[in-house]
């Protein structure tokens, strides 16, 4: 039998182990149960993979992402290790044999999503697997108190009761004490040896800054950070912006977003890989599960959700160890609008009753009926006919689906889409010889931009109003341009559904699950609230609040992030008084500047510039107006 260090070096083409990998697979072997809980980028994989080499039978994986699953697999398939993952389309027949060649094809690795585990068919072969090994990826998501609950964890418990003896090894990057907990007690696990690598990244410099154009500084970045870069932003609308503004500017840029088509973001992704896009602007679709290394700068333009989900996207910078920047951009209203956006999202367990009464009301159920059918639902439908919107509605029915009130179908992201597949002059012809389709062509092209270079996701019900027709009529002209090929449609019914699981109560349903309703807001807002302290507070270094977030302490300060360098700044005692003359000078001349004009005309560094303007604005030399602009005061 080979060692876990013969098979490092035989697979991964590693001499070592990085601590505390070794401990945690010798732990393995002996059958332990594991929780560890290693950085972005520690080498969370190798800890379950190497163990179940050196055993025999299979090991279970669960993982929360298709992509991340088919990631994982094509890796290990390259080092010639056997491994699958079960996709949805596989029909029943194609699920036997696939589990057949687990049992006798020496297959080392299956990977799950758990909503396949609840499958009472999968539960049935899962029983019959020789499995030696179960591995919980993104652990986390078992908690409520995490950052990303998922519902269907809770029921991975399952694994343990068919398989008792088997070890687990639950994995996660950000956990806090509470989360462990959780993760101990609703996988069921005994006696646990628990592995907390410090979060701390030496390499990894944590730096926020307060700028008026955040799309400046991001070009001041890029010019002087070459290499792989990661941009974040808040809305599938700004991920296109900005990614075309950063074109414009020359860079070599794409986007990246939950409402792309499958094969759109397989495409950004692998294009991403290989560089042939160095540079990334996403939502946070993006990321979980990155297998790239030599990352070096991770950009938010806006506030992160959470510490824990900041922790996570800007640790997918320097997993090579080499020097790699983690920079926040905010200005004097994102902590204002991050407030307001959580306050308009939060379904509070008055809105959930408002929800739950309508749902009732829409599909015409008595009080005291308990139906056992499900009811095809368009979200987009619901909201406008009841004036809801549609962010808090959807958080209320997940609250609803986690509470077992009703059960939720999650197909909201399977949107219809479409890409015109021939020239614009071509379109404009068979608008001539076709006018009972002109109006829906060119509501189209006003709407959707860039719809003959890529696939569009599109909002038949939109376009159904706008024409004053019935969503049915748009599908067949669609569908008709499909056929005459005018356009590619990618055409998605709407199989979303809802069950209801207990008999409507009205008030007195929703009262029985109130108490953990306003828990989870109150922990959403107190997350929000460690957010927002850890940007405003730029006395401690960086590092270290991350680290005393998640009870680890160093008295050693990084040296590398904002708060460290403006220390060392400040302390070199240099003179401001030729920098800020100059400014006030060249104010004077100008009568209002920006502090990107300023940096423009003097080529300063920018970080004397910024503090001499500080300096002035205490002492009142000069003001912002408007315009956000700095002008003289009384000089």
């Amino acid at each position: 039998m080979n060692s876990p260090t013969e098979i490092l070096k035989k697979y991964w083409g590693y001499e070592e182990f990085r601590h505390p990998q070794k401990e945690i697979i010798s732990n393995v072997l002996e059958n332990k149960d594991i929780v560890a809980l290693l950085p972005t980028g520690g080498g969370k994989s190798i800890c379950f993979q190497i163990p179940a080499l050196i055993k025999q039978g299979v090991c279970v994986v669960i993982s929360p992402l298709i992509a991340l699953m088919n990631d994982q697999v094509n890796n290990l398939q390259k080092r010639n290790i056997k491994a699958m993952t079960l996709s949805s389309k596989l029909s029943q027949d194609e699920i036997v044999t696939a589990f057949d060649n687990l049992q006798f094809g020496n297959y080392k690795f299956l990977y799950l999503s758990p909503e396949k585990l609840q499958s009472d068919f999968i539960q049935e072969k899962l029983k019959q697997l020789n499995v030696q090994l179960i591995a919980i990826d993104e652990a986390h998501c078992i908690s409520e108190w995490g950052h990303d609950f998922r519902p269907s964890y809770l029921n991975i418990h399952y694994l343990r009761e068919i398989h008792p003896d088997v070890p687990i090894i639950a994995l996660t990057a950000s956990a806090t004490k509470k989360v462990i907990s959780d993760i101990t007690t609703s996988l069921e696990l005994r006696k646990p040896k628990i592995f907390q690598k410090s979060f701390f990244r030496k390499n990894l410099a944590y730096q926020i800054f307060e700028v008026e154009d955040k799309l400046f500084k991001v070009e001041q970045i890029l010019n002087k950070i070459k290499g792989s870069t990661i941009i974040y932003t808040n809305t599938r609308r700004k991920t296109i912006e900005v990614s075309n503004q950063l074109n414009i500017l020359g860079f070599n840029s794409n986007y990246y977003h939950g409402g792309m088509l499958l094969d759109e973001k397989t495409k950004a992704y692998e294009n991403w890989l290989d560089e042939t896009t160095p540079i990334i602007v996403a939502t946070n679709a993006f990321g979980m599960g990155i297998d790239k290394s030599n990352v070096r700068v991770v950009i938010h333009l806006n506030l992160p959700q959470s510490v824990e989900n900041y922790i996570q996207e800007a640790g997918r910078g320097g997993r090579d160890e080499k020097k790699a920047f983690s920079v926040v951009l905010k200005n004097k209203s994102d902590i204002y609008d991050a407030k307001k956006l959580l306050s308009n999202t939060l379904a509070t367990t008055k809105f959930i009753k408002s929800i739950y009464f309508k749902l009732n009301q829409y599909y015409q159920i008595a009080y005291g009926e308990f139906l056992e059918k499900n009811y095809d639902f368009n979200i987009t439908d619901f909201c406008n006919l009841y004036k809801f919107p549609i962010v808090k509605t959807y958080n209320a029915l997940k609250i609803l689906d986690r509470e077992n009130i009703l059960l939720l179908d999650e197909n909201f992201d399977r949107k219809s889409a479409v890409k015109f597949c021939t020239s614009s002059n071509l379109v404009f012809d068979y608008c001539d010889k076709n006018p009972s389709k002109n109006d829906l062509i060119k509501l189209i092209l006003r709407t959707y931009g860039g719809v003959f270079d890529s696939n569009k996701v599109i909002n038949e019900t939109y376009l159904s109003k706008s024409l004053n027709i019935s969503v049915e009529k748009v599908k067949q002209q669609l569908k008709a341009l499909h056929k005459d090929k005018i356009i590619y449609f990618h055409d998605t019914k709407n199989n979303t559904q809802i069950r209801f699981l207990v008999p409507r109560e009205d008030d007195r349903t929703i009262n029985s699950i109130s108490k953990n309703i306003e828990q989870r807001n109150l922990l959403r807002i107190r997350k929000m609230n460690s957010l927002i302290d850890f940007i405003e507070n730029d006395k401690i270094c960086r590092s270290q609040q991350l680290l005393a977030y998640f009870d680890q302490f160093d008295s050693n300060t990084c040296g590398i992030c904002d708060v460290c360098i403006a220390k060392k700044h400040t302390l070199k005692n240099y003179n401001t008084n030729e920098t800020s003359e100059i400014i006030i000078d060249l104010i004077k001349k100008n009568s209002e500047l920006s502090s990107k004009e300023i940096l423009r005309i003097l080529k300063l560094p920018e970080k004397d510039v910024l503090f001499s303007l500080k300096l002035l604005l205490e002492k009142n030399i000069i003001a912002v107006n408007s315009q956000n602009k700095y002008t003289s005061v009384n000089l």
